[in-house]
């Protein structure tokens, strides 16, 4: 039995976690989670949706009408600083002297790709300009321009970007005006994202940076307003502390900092679930702070959004009318089969055999527990190799099949028939997701119901030079949403533009 102390205790009260769950997240490392259980690959024709362009243009057209009368709410995840973004970089700048060799040499002895496209493509970065006008002119050489010009963007008495969040660094370069992914994603939620004029967005930020970006939306909002027609209201909100995780050593026992604390560490984006559990609106649009597009990609965007919300209104309004129905008590046979096979056509459920034997009053009930489940329509990209989770159908330990985007992290690769299925997958996930948390009275769910705790990942991680192992949560879109009802729909790659390392900006998708 693990023991805490009353400082442990003390502890655990101020970041809003109960001692129980500390307990359950010990026995997670102790048990361990299990891998999922992959079914099949999700393709077109089997999981993934693929619409003709007069189909889409019908589901635009629907919610093009629609639109006025719904509230609509952008979730931007995008608490994380840019120092991942950077990692070559700062690499660079500790093992590179440009008195002692040349770039090439550096770039022969260490394959740092990054930096060889970053001093190839040195003039193209949106912030050239302002890191050059900081610099002298008179270069000894191509390896002191590049490592002079690394100092200046990352270093702390500098311009210090690898402490910015992502979201506020210059991604896009239009003439004099540099934009940030925070103006992007603003101008964005103009063109799909608005309703009567006004648009609403929500970013999940860390604490540090909610200053820095105020500012952002007092130097760009006005501009930005005024250009697109459209007011904007943002909030933020941060990581709770309640939801950091245990970290524990390779015994299972907690693992202490040197001054005797236990180590809390934060529990990845799965965390962000009860941020968005407490927004509320028709219909929620997420993406990832860092996928933003160029303005001259803006209606191809907009349009692959206008789909999937399309696609959710559709298939919403017909959940609804059935669910009514459902709560009456007349439904009859014929109609418990209509619904049983819109659930299983429209929203994926898979039924097992033993359905067709319940009785009826036991069928309503199974029916309704389906369809009463907040909604989530994701858009899919062919996979071109970058990397994210992965639509496949799988079983849970309950043996029911479902729709699920899986990381690789859950899968287990020392078998040979998962890896097959996983070998078979054409398509992953960017993060694009269209959402639909209300019932058919318009009252919220709780989106915490709907998670399942067995999706989160233990990571091997160190501290201080010792071994621990770390919790992860179930991630926003896997784990945490594996009990809603699933649609997966094909969209262009022209809507997945990440940026993961600084060199992504030199990808023509950033480039005006």
């Amino acid at each position: 039995m693990i023991e805490f102390t009353s400082q442990d205790l003390e502890q655990m009260a101020s970041k809003g976690i109960a001692k129980e769950k500390v307990l359950d997240q010990i026995n997670t490392f102790k048990e361990g989670i299990p891998f999922v259980d992959l079914q099949n690959a999700a393709v077109v024709g089997n999981g993934i949706y693929r619409f003709t362009e007069d189909e889409e243009k019908e589901l635009i057209k629907l919610y093009e009408t629609r639109l006025q009368g719904l509230e609509v709410l952008k979730f931007v995840p995008a608490s994380g600083a840019a120092s991942r973004m950077f990692k070559a970089l700062f690499a660079f700048l500790n093992a590179y002297d440009p008195e002692k060799e040349t770039l090439e040499s550096y770039l022969e002895r260490t394959g740092n790709n990054d930096i060889k496209k970053l001093s190839d493509g040195l003039e193209r970065m949106p912030f050239y300009e302002s890191v050059m006008k900081r610099l002298a002119k008179d270069f000894k050489s191509k390896g002191q321009k590049v490592y002079m010009f690394v100092a200046e963007l990352l270093g702390e008495e500098t311009m210090n970007y690898g402490f910015y969040p992502k979201g506020l660094l210059p991604f896009h370069k239009y003439g004099e005006h540099t934009a940030t992914p925070f103006e992007e994603h603003l101008k964005e939620s103009a063109s799909y994202a608005s309703s009567s004029k006004k648009a609403k967005l929500h970013f999940t930020i860390s604490e540090q940076h909610e200053e820095m970006f105020k500012s952002e939306l007092k130097n760009v909002g006005e501009r930005v307003s005024k250009d697109t027609g459209v007011t904007y209201t943002v909030d933020y909100s941060f990581q709770k502390p309640s939801t950091d995780t245990i970290a524990v050593d390779m015994e299972n026992k907690p693992f202490r900092n040197q001054d005797g604390t236990v180590l809390f560490r934060p529990g990845g984006h799965g965390a962000l679930i009860e941020n968005l559990n407490e927004q509320d609106a028709d219909i929620i649009f997420i993406k990832n702070i860092d996928n933003v597009s160029v303005m001259k990609d803006a209606e191809a965007v907009a349009n692959s959004k206008k789909v999937l919300a399309g696609i959710l209104l559709k298939v919403q309004e017909q959940a609804f009318s059935y669910a009514e129905k459902l709560d009456k008590e007349d439904v009859t046979e014929e109609e418990i089969a209509t619904i049983a096979t819109f659930l299983e056509t429209k929203l994926n459920v898979k039924f097992n055999n033993g359905f067709n034997k319940l009785t009826k009053k036991e069928k309503v009930a199974f029916l309704k527990d389906k369809i009463n489940r907040p909604i989530r329509v994701c858009g899919m990209v062919k996979n071109e190799g970058e990397p994210g989770g992965g639509p496949f159908w799988i079983k849970n330990s309950e043996g029911e099949v479902s729709l699920q985007i899986v990381e690789s992290a859950q899968i287990d690769m020392q078998n040979k028939a998962q890896v097959e299925i996983l070998k078979n997958a054409t398509h992953f996930n960017p993060v694009d997701l269209v959402c639909g948390i209300r019932d058919y009275k318009g009252r919220k769910y709780d989106l915490m119901k709907f998670v399942d705790p067995k999706q989160g990942f233990i990571t091997d991680k160190t501290k201080d030079g010792k071994e621990l192992k770390a919790l992860e949560l179930p991630g926003l879109w896997n784990g945490a949403m594996a009990h809603w009802n699933t649609i997966f729909v094909e969209v262009p790659l022209v809507t997945f533009n990440p940026v993961k390392t600084v060199t992504d900006l030199l990808k023509d998708s950033h480039q005006v």
